[in-house]
């Protein structure tokens, strides 16, 4: 394996690929007790038209939420999160609009638990009757999530913001959705996206890296796969499909998501992370808890510590996000507006950039103590194709010129949209 070490951090990535298209990762941690895995497809709720041998392809909205909980079921009639469990692991899953993720954490039993994990994510069971049952579940879970504020909000500015981007839609799908899935069609998307040179294997802790290659090597199939081409659909506008949309749900205060598409960015490379860091900085200074703004608001009793902005890369799309609970939704509107504008015309403030460059620098160094965070990070990376420890050296070079250009370039009031779930009368 290729070892490269990144001084100015202290930290130390070990990587090879084997014959079948794996990457591999390993991230020593020497002297800690804890080991973590985590083993990720490049498949989210995003990814449901593609191209594979040659066909066109399309699939139910939900499915690879569905799968994510179908891989769990072994021929043998065990359950894989049992199984790590009764071994000493603390297992578990999830899957997002761009990535599918099964991973562990153990301080013994390492190697039996990683055999445990490739295993039953390379090896599909599923039958008609284990799917029924398990489409009863999810149908439960997804009416559920549906009466969550939080969920109502999010998804209202989706579908405000995007015309056909399938990042409109849930990632777990609809009652209607998941309904047209069945055993062939979980078979046929863990043989698309399941194959090893559409997944990447990380783990952090006290552990030999050439024992953590022999293993993949070993458990996994020995053949490369054909990493299929997606189809998120044609280029969206910048204007928003609606300006607002409102519901009234069982909330005590409203609560409101703003946000604006921002041009279009690098897919991938270091150019992407690049632009999201200058993101992550230029929301920062427009509405973190340490701008301006927010004193003003969180001063007056307009908004309260829920509030706050984020940007989001993923699936050919990227897009600014502000909102939280607040009692005077259309005021906070019009004043990160203002913001957006005073800030696009004057640049942030000198001494606050300073300050908001140096914590977010501290954060990201403390995230290092975290082994989820420095697998996820690393996994997600390079399926971007960056490397996530060059953040250090990327987030230093950024200037005020930088992030006053995301405001100008990025954030225009005119193309904002807003939903707001509103209490019941």
């Amino acid at each position: 394996m290729n070892l490269r070490e990144y001084k100015n951090i202290g930290e130390q990535v070990y990587s090879g690929k084997l014959p079948n298209g794996l990457s591999v990762f390993v991230v020593p941690k020497r002297g800690f007790n804890k080991r973590y895995a985590f083993f990720a497809t490049d498949y989210g709720g995003a990814d449901r038209r593609f191209r594979f041998a040659g066909n066109w392809l399309d699939t139910p909205a939900g499915i690879a939420h569905f799968l994510e909980h179908k891989m769990f079921d072994m021929e043998d009639g065990d359950n894989a999160l049992m199984t790590l469990s009764a071994n000493g692991a603390s297992p578990n899953a999830y899957t997002s609009t761009d990535i599918t993720a099964y991973y562990f954490e153990c301080t013994e039993n390492f190697k039996e638990n990683l055999d445990t994990l490739l295993t039953f994510v390379s090896t599909p069971y599923f039958t008609s009757e284990s799917v029924e049952k398990e489409r009863g579940i999810i149908d439960q879970e997804i009416r559920m999530v549906e009466d969550d504020p939080d969920y109502a909000v999010y998804y209202g500015l989706m579908k405000s913001l995007f015309r056909h981007s399938p990042i409109r839609d849930s990632v777990a799908g609809t009652v209607e959705s998941i309904s047209e899935i069945t055993a062939d069609t979980l078979y046929n998307c863990h043989k698309v996206f399941y194959n090893p040179s559409n997944m990447a294997l990380c783990v952090a802790g006290d552990i030999d890296p050439s024992e953590v290659l022999e293993t993949a090597q070993r458990i996994l199939p020995a053949e490369p796969g054909e990493v299929p081409e997606r189809d998120y659909g044609p280029p969206e506008s910048l204007e928003p499909l609606k300006k607002s949309v409102s519901q009234a749900m069982e909330v005590s205060l409203p609560i409101f998501l703003a946000g604006c598409k921002a041009r279009q960015i690098p897919a991938r490379g270091r150019e992407n992370l690049r632009y999201e860091l200058v993101s992550a900085l230029a929301l920062e200074i427009l509405a973190g808890h340490s701008s301006p703004l927010y004193f003003r608001l969180y001063g007056d009793g307009t908004v309260n510590s829920d509030f706050s902005a984020s940007f989001e890369s993923v699936a050919g799309e990227a897009y600014s996000m502000f909102g939280g609970e607040c009692r005077d939704p259309a005021r906070v509107f019009d004043e990160v507006n203002r913001e957006i504008v005073r800030l696009s015309e004057n640049g942030p403030d000198t001494e606050l950039f300073g300050r908001i460059k140096k914590a977010a620098l501290g954060r990201h160094i403390r995230s290092l103590n975290s082994f989820d965070a420095i697998c996820a990070n690393c996994v997600s990376g390079y399926f971007r194709g960056y490397d996530a420890f060059d953040v250090p050296e990327l987030l230093s070079a950024i200037t005020e010129a930088d992030v006053a250009a995301f405001y100008r370039e990025s954030l225009s009031p005119d193309n904002m949209a807003i939903s707001i779930v509103t209490p019941k009368e």
